[in-house]
């Protein structure tokens, strides 16, 4: 037997595998990755040899109005350790400047005063200006015109509108952005929920360039850069991170010279052969990623890479925020099938995008293939039932529904124990 551990929340969860039932176990070297530097000077490195671009504190220069673009609550950005460092360096030539840290919800909700607290610290929250991004809130919006796929770009005015524009993020494998970071910041991150619904379509969502670790082609990713240079973002700082959300690298300079350098790490370290399985159990990546089981289909496509078509996928998700996405939600509740659902949405044209449509054509696209079970807090399994999926109270009973699905004399088991690390190649 081989024991597995699986992050859950802040917590882990462990299963035994019988040996000659596991095909593999899909992990980024990311999470082997040992840094000869401490996560601080990692990142003061990167900002002392900034890609393609002059220094912070260069660029900061009698500049009057400064805007840091962060990353919110559901995602494992250092904020602790990069953000000190980001004010320290813009500080050092515009001591004067009015900074503000524009926090990018994207289409989430705002964060509450304790998670921001988690994330900068109580000297930080209680020093400087924190503004939280509202897609709904078109009076916070500016019109720079269209995007290249033809849809209305209305970013945040207090990132357009400042002096010098920053902002911080991590770069992991996405599951139709190719990666995050870089140009995510501006679209979704401080954009309306208009541009976000043209962006998210379900012609792109569809594309099969749209695809973890894929940039090339990628039209979300076009829209994206298209968004990050006309908001004028003139530097980012991206981190990576490995298994215990620790810094292992950082690229700083040119919001998409730096970003792409980073993606290559990223790639190096991410890339994992597929070991199509009858059974593949992942996760999100525990907290902050699995918060919810919108977050979770993240994970899932992992999963969908290496599962034997008709198999069965497990995840396992702390969800303690619930569903994640109202509409998302009663979507699957209320609809007569899955492929209901998708036909539904393939229907609709570039303008009807409606809220969380893009999570919702992904999970159908995985259920119209495989069996989905969720081991999550019990308090959700009516809500994980609602929409379609089994539940599972743990890994054990999971496997055990999983072989009663399959009626298969025992089914083969592939383990990714951090879906959103890693980027399955078939």
């Amino acid at each position: 037997m081989k024991q597995i551990k699986f992050p859950f929340g802040r917590e882990e969860l462990a299963l035994e595998v019988e040996e000659d039932r596991l095909k593999g176990v899909l992990l980024s070297q990311a999470h082997k990755f040992e840094a000869d530097k401490s996560e601080t000077e990692i990142v003061k490195e990167a900002m002392a040899n900034p890609i393609a671009s002059k220094k912070l504190s260069e660029l900061a220069r009698a500049k009057n109005d400064i805007v840091i673009i962060s990353s919110d609550h559901t995602r494992p950005v250092p904020s602790h350790i990069t953000m000190p460092i980001i004010l320290e360096e813009i500080r050092e030539t515009a001591p004067e400047a009015r900074i503000t840290i524009l926090v990018a919800t994207g289409f989430h909700r705002a964060s509450t005063d304790e998670e921001l607290r988690d994330k900068y610290g109580d000297a930080i929250v209680e020093s400087v200006n924190i503004e939280m991004h509202d897609s709904r809130d078109e009076e916070q919006m500016i019109n720079l015109g269209k995007l290249p796929s033809g849809g209305d770009m209305l970013l945040n005015k207090t990132a357009v509108e400042a002096d010098l524009l920053v902002a911080e993020g991590f770069i992991e494998p996405h599951f139709f952005a190719g990666f995050s970071g870089g140009r995510k910041s501006v679209l979704p991150g401080v954009a309306s929920k208009t541009t976000v619904l043209a962006n998210h379509c379900a012609e792109f969502i569809d594309s099969e360039y749209a695809r973890t670790g894929n940039l090339e082609g990628n039209p979300m990713h076009r829209d994206m850069l298209y968004a990050a240079e006309a908001a004028g973002l003139k530097f980012i700082l991206n981190v990576v991170i490995d298994a215990e959300k620790k810094v292992i690298n950082a690229f700083a300079g040119h919001r998409e010279k730096a970003h792409l350098k980073g993606t290559k790490f990223v790639d190096s370290l991410a890339g994992v052969d597929a070991e199509p399985a009858d059974i593949v159990i992942t996760t999100n990546g525990g907290y902050p990623l699995d918060q919810n089981i919108y977050q979770s289909v993240k994970g899932m496509t992992a999963a969908e890479a290496s599962c034997k078509e008709g198999g069965v996928i497990i995840i396992a998700a702390e969800c303690s925020d619930g569903h994640g996405g109202e509409e998302f939600y009663r979507t699957f509740r209320d609809a007569d099938s899955v492929q209901q659902i998708m036909d539904d949405i393939l229907a609709r044209g570039r303008k009807e995008t409606v809220p969380d449509q893009w999570e919702t054509q992904i999970l159908a696209r995985i259920m119209l293939k495989f069996k989905v079970i969720m081991v999550t807090d019990p308090e959700k399994r009516n809500i994980v039932r609602d929409m379609g999926m089994d539940w599972a109270e743990d890994l054990e009973q999971a496997v055990k529904k999983a072989e009663s699905l399959l009626a298969k004399e025992n089914p083969s088991i592939t383990v990714i124990p951090d879906g959103v690390s890693v980027i399955v190649r078939s």
